[in-house]
C-alpha cells in the first residue's frame, strides 16, 4: 500500500515539475533539438516568446520532430527553409529578424 501512495506522489511530482517549463524554455529545446546550436536557440527564443502566441510557439517547437539524424547541426538557412513551410507569415517574419539579430550576438 505505501508503495503506491509513493508511487503515486512521485507522479504528481513529476507532472508539476514539466508544467512549470516556461514557453521560453520549452522553444529554446525544441530549437536546439531541431538542431539549431544552443546559445542561437537561446538568443532566437529569447526575442520570439514576446512576438508570438503560444499556438505560434508550439509549432516552433514541433519542428524538432523533422530534425535529420544524421546532421549534427542545421544552419540557420535550413531551419528557415523548415519555418517556412509552416506557413505562417508572422512565424516567419519574427524568426527571420531573430536569427538575423542573434547571428551577430
Amino acid at each position: 500500500m505505501k508503495r503506491a501512495a509513493f508511487s503515486s506522489v512521485v507522479a504528481v511530482l513529476a507532472l508539476a515539475l514539466t508544467s512549470c517549463a516556461t514557453p521560453e524554455t520549452r522553444l529554446r529545446t525544441g530549437l536546439v533539438n531541431a538542431g539549431l546550436s544552443k546559445p542561437i536557440a537561446a538568443c532566437m527564443a529569447d526575442r520570439m516568446v514576446d512576438r508570438l502566441s503560444l499556438l505560434q510557439l508550439r509549432r516552433l517547437g514541433s519542428l524538432a520532430s523533422l530534425k535529420d539524424e544524421r546532421a549534427d547541426d542545421l544552419t540557420l538557412k535550413q531551419f528557415l527553409h523548415k519555418v517556412r513551410a509552416l506557413k505562417d507569415p508572422e512565424i516567419l517574419t519574427v524568426t527571420v529578424s531573430s536569427a538575423a539579430v542573434c547571428s551577430f550576438d
